[in-house]
This record gives structure tokens, sequence and C-alpha cells, in this order.
């Protein structure tokens, strides 16, 4: 038996520390949560994604009686991104939350689902993707979506 550890490096900045460019970003995502569809969870979430050329574009959390049909807010606003830009390569992606008045102090993480699509959107542009969680007291910054997901299901699973 061989066994390996897995270590995912994670930056940990305060808000003034980031570039401008991420704090603008991380504000967008803020911004996002107060147009969330959150009515059964409370939860709202707010997502931003930086294009290559600057362009932001941003997602809220959807939520529906059926519980599956809903959709994150990082889906939402990569998806979208996508579709509008199908081009553009995404440089980055910023997440918050909030909840019960105030957003979390601690960051928040994308699910597995986002993961994979974080994931996706990587391998189709050929480029890395940072993710920037934010938490009032604390933001951590990955520097690939494979560090989220460091056993994951890719293209190259499908093919011998």
């Amino acid at each position: 038996m061989i066994e390996k550890n897995i270590e995912i490096p994670v930056r940990i900045f305060s808000f003034q520390e980031l570039p401008n460019s991420y704090q603008e970003l991380i504000e967008q995502a803020k911004e996002q949560t107060r147009k969330a569809y959150a009515p059964y969870s409370k939860f709202q979430v707010g997502a931003a994604v930086l294009l290559d050329d600057g362009t932001i574009v941003c997602g809220s959390n959807q939520e529906n009686a059926a519980y599956p049909s809903g959709l994150c807010a990082e889906r939402v606003a990569m998806f979208s991104a996508n579709a509008l830009y199908p081009d553009k390569k995404v440089k980055a992606l910023a997440i918050a939350a909030f909840t019960d008045g105030g957003f979390l102090q601690t960051p928040i993480t994308p699910c597995g689902a986002c993961r994979q699509v974080l994931l996706e959107t990587e391998s189709r542009f050929g480029q890395e993707l940072e993710i920037i969680m934010y938490g009032e007291k604390e933001i951590y910054l990955i520097k690939k979506a494979s560090h989220l997901l460091p056993l994951n299901f890719s293209n190259k699973n499908l093919f011998k």
C-alpha cells in the first residue's frame, strides 16, 4: 500500500492586501448577494467573474421550491460569462455570501458541482483560474481550480 497526502496551497489576505482589480471583483460579488433569489435557505451568494480583457460578469444563487432545480452563484456567473463571451478567457472568480444580516466571517467555498465547472473552464481555456473566497475576517485565494478539486474527473478520463 502507498499513502499519499494531498496538500492544497491557500493564500490568505486581508481586503487591503489584494490588488485593486480583485478588490473590485469582491465588491461586485458582494453586491450580487442582494440579487440572489434565496427564499428557502436565506443564504445569499454572489459571484463575479473577471475575464482577461477586464470585463466582469456577475451572478447570484437562484433557488427553486424543487431544490435540485436551483443553481449556485458561481455557475450562474461562469455560465453567463462563457455564453456571452465564449472567446474570452476567465482570469478569476470572486465569491461572497450573506446571511443573518451580514457577510460570512470566514470564506465561503464552492460546492462540488461548482468546483467541477471551474475545472472545466480552466481546461476549456488552457489557463489557470484564480478563485477568491471572501470572508469578513480573511480572504482565501486559490491559484487554480484543480487545487480545489485535486482528485477530479476531466476530459482526460473520457479517452484511453
